[in-house]
């Protein structure tokens, strides 16, 4: 059933709509009383786009096995649709990173009031999955990102996810004012999932993710069919970051999801005019290599991957 989260009017009599698709084993989401609730929430930015295929692959996946659903999936597709639609990270015409306006405010400016009312939307789910892209600079394997501050509550439903790792951060994808934060601050179980590149859909990846998520929905008691035995993932509080030291072209050697091992060398920077090597970059440490940079053009500071010890 389709509905309808929240309407805002713009200018020239149209309207910004934020839309959830809700599938229950009961049929009418509103005699569902007692079920359990997942929500796949993604297009928060609007040039990430791996998360949309996602979404599509759960609804193909339970409409091939209604039988096994016992429960509640409500699918936000895109929290952000003015992004999604004029391929902008941010609100258009505002600039403003939506997943920094968290928990909102209803009688606030328009986008406090979008923020407010997708989180009164979302209160009642037993687990919330955010899910991301990278950047249109890096790619990342798909990995669980959830605040460090709840780590010890999230920590043995990210293992049954199926991905590669777990991190608990203090990123700015986790941080206060995000979806994520706002919503376990208040005593909903949410997680971060991130993985691929913007404006992109990485099959393999999503098919990943998407086993993961029928895996926790089995332990939620949600989903009878049969899942993939999940991934042991790596799990980390920390990551060593490698950033160029000259400005070039990077050409990397290595794939994003590689183990390497310390003085590896992972690419070079190089100067086509001067038809020179600027830097030889070097892995400082062992390990996985969870984020590695695919547009070439870099500067001085350019994020270039980063290593889980």
């Amino acid at each position: 059933m389709i509905k309808t989260v929240v309407s805002i009017g713009l200018p020239v009599d149209e309207k910004l709509l934020i839309k959830k698709n809700s599938i229950s084993s009961a049929g009418n989401t509103e005699k569902a009383d007692g079920l359990k609730r997942i929500s796949i929430v993604t297009g928060i930015h609007g040039d990430e786009l791996e998360g949309q295929l996602v979404c599509f692959e759960i609804q193909r996946r339970i409409k091939e096995h209604p039988e096994c659903l016992t429960g509640i999936v409500d699918i936000y597709p895109a929290l952000n649709p003015l992004g999604i639609d004029s391929v902008t990270r941010s609100l258009p015409a505002f600039d403003i990173d939506m997943n920094k306006t968290f928990p909102g405010f209803n009688d606030g400016t328009m986008i406090e009031h979008l923020a407010a009312n997708i989180m009164q939307d979302l209160r009642g789910s037993d687990f919330v999955i955010d899910i991301h892209a990278s950047s249109i600079f890096v790619r990342e394997i798909p990995q669980i990102r959830i605040p460090f501050k709840f780590r010890e509550k999230l920590i043995d439903k990210c293992k049954l996810m199926n991905l590669d790792l777990i991190w608990a951060s203090q990123s700015s994808s986790v941080s206060e004012n995000t979806l994520a934060y706002a919503l376990n601050d208040e005593g909903i179980d949410a997680v971060v999932i991130d993985m691929g590149i913007a404006m992109y859909c990485t099959k393999e990846y999503c098919n990943q993710v998407t086993d993961g998520i029928f895996a926790l929905m089995k332990n939620l008691g949600m989903w009878s069919g049969d899942v993939v035995a999940a991934k042991e993932p790596i799990y980390a509080e920390s990551a060593c970051i490698i950033t160029s030291k000259t400005p070039g072209l990077f050409i990397r050697e290595v794939k994003c999801g590689d183990k390497v091992e310390k003085g590896q060398i992972l690419g070079s920077v190089i100067n086509p005019l001067e038809g020179t090597v600027k830097e030889e970059v070097i892995a400082p440490e062992s390990g996985l290599l969870f984020t590695v940079r695919e547009y070439p053009v870099v500067e001085v500071g350019s994020l270039l991957g980063r290593i889980f010890r």
